[in-house]
């Protein structure tokens, strides 16, 4: 879409699957928008096509499932290697997430979960025998995450910060 930049209904659509995306049907959606949800289910298909949309993850809670152990290694490696290396480092036992920042001495970072330390020990020795070199680690104790509001900032006289809520059920 570089050449096509995101209209007003793709960002709305975009913010709406960021709030809950498995809640969030294309009639519910269509009822936020004002469109008609063939119209919705059309323009999801066209952002998946287009690479937009890459897909849809759920966010786990790692301790709730048995793993509370949350490390976050701080890596070093050859920018020109660094793709390669953030692609072998999600091999890894325990990896979940490998961001590959845009320059410097700490450019690979590696999240992993492991169930006790003996874990993620062996997860280091494997991060270092791929020749990644650790600068150092960090327990993670809490993430916060929300869905980025400026696709919702589009839409005059609306409060990006206190959407309404897609597919939500009350328990």
């Amino acid at each position: 879409m570089v050449d096509d930049p995101l209209n007003n209904l793709d960002r709305r659509i975009l913010h709406l699957l960021q709030i809950d995306a498995r809640g969030a049907s294309d009639t519910a959606i269509a009822d936020e928008t004002d469109v008609t949800g063939t119209t919705i289910n059309n323009r999801i298909k066209q952002l998946e096509e287009e690479g937009v949309i890459i897909g849809y993850n759920p966010e786990i809670n790692y301790e709730q499932a048995g793993y509370p152990m949350r490390v976050l290694f701080i890596c070093s490696i050859n920018l020109s290697r660094r793709s390669e290396m953030a692609e072998k480092a999600l091999e890894v036992r325990g990896v979940v997430n490998v961001r590959e920042m845009l320059a410097g001495e700490e450019n690979l970072h590696v999240e992993v979960v492991a169930e006790a330390t003996s874990d993620v020990k062996e997860s280091t020795e494997q991060l270092d025998e791929l020749g990644l070199r650790i600068i150092s680690s960090n327990i993670l104790a809490e993430e916060h995450i929300q869905p980025w509001n400026h696709f919702h900032q589009e839409f005059a006289g609306e409060d990006a910060e206190t959407p309404s809520e897609i597919g939500s059920s009350e328990e």
